[in-house]
């Protein structure tokens, strides 16, 4: 107990020495359980007053989310929405879109460093996760790919070795900048709308995907600059200019300021975000993926402030403008399918300082994205069984060993020629010894088969090992697996009102992310597509797609991915194309 209160202090140096005393009782019962995750690693889990308190993985110490609800600060947090906590419950990291930026920054973190997940409107920590990036990587990255390795959730199987009980509700903190900022604004006049209001019922939202674009825009706050701390020492020196341009500003009208935000970031990714191989673009897309990334920090575009009220009649004004050309390619989803680069408004814009770096880390991103994919090697092996090892010990093999067709086949030719087995009159056939009968022949075939001709012999010998596969990734090591590679499956499943949906699984087994095929699919198919877990399954995702989209799947999978036809099932399930008359 002392060694490890000594290793908590170690861990966690927030803790003062009554806290410690607290978290690691003298005279209280402390329970120690080994357990094993679905990945086979060991973790001890240490339980007081019938709580798990701490859980312990390769060494080190983790604490869990009944020891965060007592002690909130333990460690650096960052929020999310709430329909996300269903995601990383089961199973899920946390992706940087679905992490909230407050308006007074992300806490600073390294790489590897380890943080807790908050609900919007709540502090009581729902998970623990190391950063997958610090966090001027994270603003670098213009919020986008993996931000944490979710560990240990709310409602997961650490979480119901306890009581069961639910977070409690804690009022998030109010940083001294933020009520300076709330008292200037009561003695406004034109009073300011503050840039995150905390939801008093963080359940409201249904769904992520759901969220409507008003939801999005009032509770989003979108990362344009990544040097937030960097340009500390710049503060001083541009404090004039800031006056300056907050004096301007103040002239004009909240309505025309947003009009400003919008055109801003409008031109912004236009230069700097879209490629013509984006097009055609979900409006949608445009908006959340590229226009929000060039919002500059601290400001948020919400377009029921602007003049237009929707983003729709803000694009039909810039069609007018001829600078971009929108249609809707499917009922009802709206599409960017042409854009003028050389638009004077387009090449007269010039980017804000302190995106410069954001950009090119956005790039450098888009070029990894883009690297080509690589069919993984496939190449199917055999493991001895325990009956087959009667004809397999001769050449030196033992229960389990992994031998390639052509090694099975040079070993069986071996042994029948060791042993004379080859059919004086007809060479074409095998004569069957006692070993062959009690390995290959079935019981009611004994009394019967005296000869096998070579092929049959060879089929019923790889018909009897155990089938294995060796997957070899590029610029990876071999990977051998047990069983056959499953087939990556096509289904097509009928929804309600007759619609069709195309269900995709086993990419992950190609070395495929779903989530990527999922958004090209979307991109070329211009149609809704989701992720959800295969049923059955804990680490595994299938890509579900509005319509049939076999033929699409098929050109992307076959050409574009050079993957072999065999290991595709179901293409015969594309539409058939409209009879001629």
């Amino acid at each position: 107990r002392r060694k490890l209160r000594t290793d908590v202090a170690a861990a966690f140096p927030n803790l003062s020495a009554e806290q410690l005393t607290e978290f690691i009782p003298n005279k209280e019962e402390l329970n120690v359980i080994k357990i094993y995750s679905h990945k086979g690693e060991a973790v001890t889990v240490y339980v007081n007053n019938r709580n798990p308190i701490l859980f312990e993985i390769e060494k080190a110490l983790y604490p869990t989310v009944y020891t965060l609800w007592v002690y909130p600060d333990l460690l650096p947090a960052f929020s999310t929405w709430p329909p996300v906590l269903q995601k990383l419950a089961g199973g899920a990291d946390l992706m940087l879109p679905g992490v909230v930026v407050p308006s007074s920054g992300f806490p600073q973190v390294e790489r590897g460093t380890l943080c807790a997940v908050t609900l919007l409107g709540n502090r009581a920590p729902v998970a623990v996760a190391v950063a997958t990036m610090s966090t001027a990587e994270m603003l670098a990255a213009g919020m986008k790919g993996k931000g944490f390795a979710v560990l240990h959730t709310y409602m997961d199987h650490l979480w119901e070795y306890g009581d069961k009980s639910y977070p409690p509700t804690l009022a998030p903190l109010v940083t001294d900048s933020a009520e300076k900022e709330r008292a200037e604004d009561e003695e406004e006049t034109e009073g300011k709308e503050p840039v995150i209001s905390f939801s008093p019922d963080p359940l409201q939202h249904a769904d992520v995907g759901d969220l409507s674009l008003k939801e999005r825009d009032s509770c989003a706050i979108p990362m344009g600059k990544a040097e937030l701390n960097e340009n500390r020492a710049a503060e001083t020196a541009g404090d004039a200019n800031t006056e300056v341009q907050q004096e301007a500003e103040d002239s004009r009208t909240p309505q025309e300021q947003m009009d400003a935000l919008f055109n801003q970031c409008f031109f912004h990714a236009l230069k700097c975000k879209v490629k013509k191989s984006d097009l055609p673009l979900l409006t949608s897309t445009f908006l959340r993926s590229h226009m929000f990334s060039c919002c500059p920090a601290g400001q948020q575009l919400d377009i029921k402030k602007s003049s237009y009220k929707k983003f729709s009649k803000f694009l039909q004004c810039m069609q007018q403008q001829k600078i971009l050309q929108v249609k809707e390619l499917n009922k009802g989803v709206e599409s960017i399918v042409e854009v003028d680069w050389k638009h004077p408004d387009i090449k007269a814009f010039a980017v804000p300082e302190g995106f410069s770096s954001a950009s090119a880390a956005q790039d450098s991103k888009s070029e990894d994205r883009e690297q080509v994919y690589h069919a993984p090697e496939i190449i199917p092996l055999y493991g001895v069984s325990t009956k087959m090892i009667p004809l397999f010990q001769e050449s030196g093999h033992r229960k389990g060993s992994i031998l390639s067709s052509s090694e099975v086949r040079n070993i069986i030719i071996n042994y029948v020629k060791t042993n004379e087995l080859v059919d004086e009159t007809n060479k074409n056939f095998v004569k069957v010894n006692a070993i062959l009968c009690d390995c290959l022949l079935d019981k009611s075939e004994q009394d019967e088969i005296s000869n096998l001709k070579w092929d049959d012999l060879l089929s019923r010998c790889l018909e009897r090992l155990q089938p294995l596969h060796q997957v070899t990734f590029f610029g990876q090591e071999p990977i051998v697996r047990k069983g056959n590679i499953e087939p990556i499956d096509i289904t097509i499943a009928q929804r309600s009102s007759n619609k069709k949906v195309t269900i995709i699984k086993n990419l992950e087994l190609y070395g495929l992310d779903p989530q990527c095929v999922a958004n090209i699919l979307q991109q070329k198919v211009q149609a809704s597509a989701t992720i959800t877990p295969v049923p059955g399954t804990k680490d595994r995702a299938q890509v579900q797609i509005q319509g049939n989209q076999v033929h699409h799947l098929a050109k992307m999978l076959l050409e574009e991915y050079q993957l072999p036809r065999k290991y595709i099932q179901g293409l015969e399930k594309a539409p058939k194309l409209g009879r001629k008359k």
